[in-house]
Order: C-alpha cells, then structure tokens, then sequence
C-alpha cells in the first residue's frame, strides 16, 4: 500500500539519517510520522515553489529535536533539501539538529527550546484572524489559512506553552491546530514519572476544542479528527493522538530510543519489520512521485485558485490590495519630522515620550500591533483601535496578562507569519521571563521589538525584586540583538526609528520611569552610530564620561559640577553597544580616544562597560525599597557624588 510505504520513507529516511550522525532523536520520527504524513498529504497547503508564499498553511515542529521528521517531509516533498542535506544531518550544513528559520527551506521558526514552538504558533495564529478581519472581503478571502503544530508531552510540560495555550483558548484562535504525539515517554522515563494532569478536562478547561486518536497509525481517525478540527471556527484545536515512540524497533515504547541513534543492526530489524528492502538514503521514484501528487502538485493548485482569487481582488478592491502589498513587503518607516510635537517636552520620562511615538506610529501605520503583559498603564506600550478579542480581530491591543513568556513568543510568531510590526512590553527586570524568546528572535534575524520600561533602582519603592541590575550586561551579551537605552525623548524617538525599520535584527528599548531632561545635542545620527558625543570639552581633554539612558543626564550635570572644579570633560552616550561596535575603528576612536581616561557610569551591573574602560561607577549589588530619590542618594548616583568620584580618579 502506498500510504504505507511512504509513512516508512519518512522513518527509515529519519533513522539513517540519525545512524550516520550517530546522533539524534529517532524516537518521535518512527512515532509521529502517520500524523506528519497525514496532515502534509492531505491537508496542508504549500507552494515548494514559493516557500514564502503569504497565504501557505505553517507547519510548526514545536518538537524539534525530532527534525529529522520534518527534513525527511520537506525533502520528499519538494523543498530544497537534497539528499545530501539529508546524509549531512547535524553537520554544518542544511539540516542542522534543531530547525532553524531562515537555514533551511520550509522551516517556519526555530524550534526545539520546548514550549516555543506551539507558543509561536499562538502568534502566527493570532496573526492571521487579524489580518484576515483587516482584508479579507466577501467572495474574496485572501488571508485565509490554517496554523498547524506537531508537539510532545515536553512540550506540554513547559510553562510558555500552557501561557501561550491559555491566551488562544481565551482568544479563540479556531485556526491553530495541534497534532500531540502522545506517547507516554520522554527523556528521563515515562511520563508518569513527572506529569499525571488529565489532558481532556486541562486543555478544555482553557478553551481549546479537544479530540484524542487511540491509535496513531490510524491514518483514517486521524483524518476525521483533523477535518472536524477545521470546521471548529471559534476555539483552537487539541488532538491528542497516542503513539509509540520508536515504532517498529525492539526498544519501542521505552525512553531509549528518545534521544539515541538505534544503530545499524536496530536499523535492519527496523526495515524487517516494516517491510523495507532499501538500501539508506535509497527512495524508489514511486514515493517521490506519490509527495509529488498529494503534496507539491495540490499545494500548487491551491497557490494558483489564491492567485486568481487576489487578481479579482485587486480589481475590485484596488485601495485594499494595495495596502495588502504593503502590509507584505513590511517597508514601513519612521519620519523624524512628523514627531516634533512627541519630543517638545524640556523633561518627560522615556516611557511616557515613547508611549506618544506608539499612539503616532499606531495612527499612521495599520500594520503597527502590540501590546504588554498587564503593564500598559505603566510601560505605555499599548496597541491601538481596542482590545483584540473574538468580537474585535481588527483591534490592535493585545492584552497578554500576566503572560512574559508567552508575550515574547507570540510576538515572535506574529513577526515570523508576517504582515505585522509587532512589539511587546514589560517591566525591565521581567525580559529574564523571556529571555530564550528575545534569544531565539536574535538567532532567526526577525525584527520582533521588545519594549522595557522601569529600568533602573529608580523604581524605588518596589524593591529589589523589581530593580534591573545585571539585565542589560545579560542581553547586551546576545549576538545580534539591539539594545538601545535611549537617553532621552530625541533618542527615544530614534530607538523607535531603529527599531521599526529594522529587517534582520531584534530590538530592544529600555526606558526610565523618572523624568530626564531632553538635550538639544541628541540625536537620530548619534544613536543610530551607538556612540556619540553630547558635550564636548571646551578647551582641553581631562577626561570622558561615558553613559546611556537617564545617566547621561547625570552625567551632563556632573560635568558642570566638574566645571567649577576645572576638569574639562566630554560626555559620550553610548545607546547601543551593538550599533557601536558596527562603526569604523577611526570613529570609535574620535568618540572615545584612546589618550582619554574614560569613566563609564550606569545604575546597572558594570560588567558591560569594560571593554570600554577600566574605570566603571556601576552598582554591583541589589537594589532598596525606598522612594526613587532616597535610592538614588543611597547608592550615590547624584551628580554630587558621581563628580567626586570622577575628580578623583582625573586627579
């Protein structure tokens, strides 16, 4: 039988393919690929063609330490991944050992942190109920497409997965739906070791619409399950469908064949048992021909009917189409002059002259969306047009409630579907909750833009549990991430000019609760560099005072504090480590010459600092619980203090 022998291409491609590398994960390849064969012969849309194509149907291995299933699937049907790619798993190469967006053809976001990936599924979900209620017009819906999921039990186990889970149940995302490898095992033992949660009552209990499969080689259950799923429009979908992993070894059902290759002669009792008389990485032209057909060739008719379906459209809604084209290609930029009046203020705190920019940005670009975990009132990082809910698609609020880790996933989904400018805001010392999202975003190259008000021991009286001190050394860490600690509302209006802008790297504003005065020497070209000077020496060169955000206030007043006591100094702010290691050595060095003493200071771990200078006036402890002002004066950044601590160290 044909469906048969192209399930078992799937997972002897898998097996030897981990054989060869002597590493990987065969066990959810040989357990899950009669759901995976299903779901991609008979239901998912893709154009191999057009890998990009907008209104294809995304596929998300949330699971992906079992890539090798969803290479074996995107080779066979038709992506290019040869069968050298295949032979070359977990080499460097084209099929890395987790999926990586953006590295290989038909992978749709880098999974494998478990909980991620169905959590960024929540987001290109979400991203699509918006933009079709934004496009899609009687007779004519061009948005229209469904987000599919493959995870495991670890998944499941993850706290980003039940936040992500919880908020589309809670939205009724009725076009996500998740295929659950349910196979009692993972990595340590059974399931039961860890986890013993009744799954019909918990995802039901969220919202979700809930089916199980007894039997995961049952492609016909599965198909029923999959078409009832789809005709549910107003909850998302949970199938759990129960599996063994490692099907068709000796070690099925058990944990050790989880994360192991099964080895050569496993591998012969595996084709013996499955009927297999190839030799590895030998697939008759038959099983091509049958993806060919049920996979490549229907998802070509789909892209075609979708061609023709949007060329009426552009004739009958020629504004509409248009603004669609522009929604696609995401060019969307930021005017310095049409902001004049968000940055007039003499003194404003950062969050609230970025809270203005965001209301602009909303009003001028119907693409702009986002929202904060419960703290709109407090970061200003809210999203315009009401609150988006199952009345209200078209509404670009999004309440994630107290939901960081998921917040910083599903904002990644939404940037990954496309279409969307998509931020998401917290409290500064809360971006530890979403740590691996912002990674991850850095390591795909998306733009998603992350907004962090609350920034320092300024905060005051909530204590140290809510005073960032090692954050900013922690994702400054991060290779291509943007850091930008804007110092003041020019800045701020330049951070957000990056950040919307920006293609190929995530963003990260960091904004004070406190008011500091705006400088007539800050600007767009200054940030836009990293580094820059703000203050020049009047005559002679005793030193540099190098800051970013609300300190380079502090500074620019402790400068005239030193100006009293005859030290000439300069004042650099330094927005962005990333954007300043990108200048010429020639421009670092006027910025920061190497004759000058250099003293940075930051209410901030100083660790960052010192590739910079030597000399840090940082804070390397925890914060206090008391009003800002008493902190501030408690740890010593006034410019009283901070000027003395500069004189003697020019002295």
């Amino acid at each position: 039988m044909m469906e048969q022998r192209a399930i078992n291409a799937i997972r002897i491609l898998g097996v030897d393919a981990i054989n060869r590398a002597n590493s990987g994960h065969p066990g959810i390849v040989l357990g899950a690929a009669p759901m995976a064969y299903q779901l991609f012969t008979e239901h998912l849309q893709i154009n191999v063609k057009d890998p990009k194509w907008m209104n294809r149907d995304r596929f998300i291995l949330s699971a992906g330490h079992g890539s090798m299933l969803l290479y074996a699937l995107n080779h066979l049907s038709g992506y290019k991944i040869s069968m050298d790619d295949i032979k070359n798993f977990r080499q460097i190469g084209n099929t890395p050992g987790h999926p990586e967006y953006g590295h290989t053809e038909g992978v749709e976001t880098t999974s494998g942190p478990l909980g991620q990936g169905i959590s960024n599924a929540v987001g290109m979900a979400l991203a699509e109920a918006h933009l079709a209620a934004r496009f899609n017009k009687e007779k004519f819906n061009i948005v229209d497409h469904y987000t599919y999921v493959i995870c495991g039990d670890g998944d499941l186990q993850e706290g980003v997965a039940l936040e992500a889970m919880s908020l589309a149940g809670h939205l009724g995302l009725g076009k996500l739906i998740v295929l659950f490898d349910s196979n009692d095992i993972q990595l340590d033992g059974k399931v039961s070791l860890a986890y013993s949660e009744a799954h019909k009552q918990k995802f039901e209990a969220m919202g979700w619409h809930y089916q199980r499969v007894e039997d995961g080689n049952d492609l016909q259950t599965i198909q029923k399950t999959i078409n009832k799923a789809k005709k549910v429009s107003h909850q998302p979908s949970m199938i759990e469908i129960k599996t063994v992993i490692g099907y068709g070894t000796s070690g099925q059902g058990s944990s050790k064949v989880h994360g192991s290759p099964v080895g050569l002669e496993e591998a012969q009792t595996l084709r013996r048992n499955l009927g297999w008389n190839e030799e590895p990485f030998v697939i008759t032209d038959d099983i091509y021909e049958h993806f060919r057909k049920k996979v490549t060739l229907r998802g070509q008719r789909a892209y075609r009917r979708w061609m023709k379906l949007s060329e009426g459209y552009k004739a009958q809604y020629p504004q509409d189409y248009a603004l669609y084209e522009s929604f696609v290609k995401g060019d969307t930029t930021l005017n310095l002059n049409d902001f004049q009046t968000e940055v007039a203020a003499a003194k404003d705190a950062t969050r609230n002259i970025s809270g203005k920019i965001i209301a602009k940005l909303s009003a001028m670009h119907l693409n702009f969306i986002g929202g904060s975990a419960d703290l709109t009132a407090s970061t200003k990082a809210k999203g315009a047009d009401g609150h988006f809910d199952r009345q209200n698609r078209l509404a670009r609020n999004i309440n994630f409630g107290v939901r960081e880790h998921a917040m910083g996933a599903i904002v990644n989904g939404m940037v990954l579907h496309g279409g969307l400018k998509v931020f998401g805001g917290a409290f500064f010392v809360f971006s530890d909750y979403m740590k691996p999202a912002i990674r991850l975003a850095a390591i795909m190259h998306i733009p998603s833009i992350f907004v962090f008000s609350h920034d320092t021991i300024a905060v005051g009286e909530d204590g140290p549990t809510h005073q960032p001190i090692e954050q900013l050394a922690g994702l400054r860490a991060i290779p291509n991430l943007n850091v930008l600690r804007p110092a003041d509302a020019n800045e701020t209006l330049a951070a957000w000019k990056i950040a919307l802008e920006s293609k190929t790297t995530p963003t990260v504003i960091i904004l004070t609760r406190q008011n500091v005065n705006n400088y007539a020497s800050t600007s767009y070209e200054g940030l836009s560099r990293g580094a820059y000077i703000v203050s020049r020496e009047e005559t002679k060169l005793d030193g540099v005072l190098l800051a970013s955000g609300s300190e380079v206030d502090l500074a620019m007043q402790a400068k005239e504090v030193l100006k009293k006591q005859g030290l000439d100094v300069r004042v650099v702010s330094m927005p962005s480590h990333f954007l300043y290691e990108k200048q010429t050595k020639k421009y670092q060095k006027e910025v920061l010459p190497k004759r000058a003493k250099v003293i940075a200071i930051e209410m901030a771990s100083s660790l960052s600092w010192y590739k910079y200078t030597p000399i840090v006036y940082g804070l390397d402890q925890f914060g206090v619980s008391a009003p800002a002002e008493i902190a501030l004066e408690h740890f010593g950044f006034t410019k009283e203090k901070v000027a003395i601590f500069v004189a003697n160290k020019l002295r």
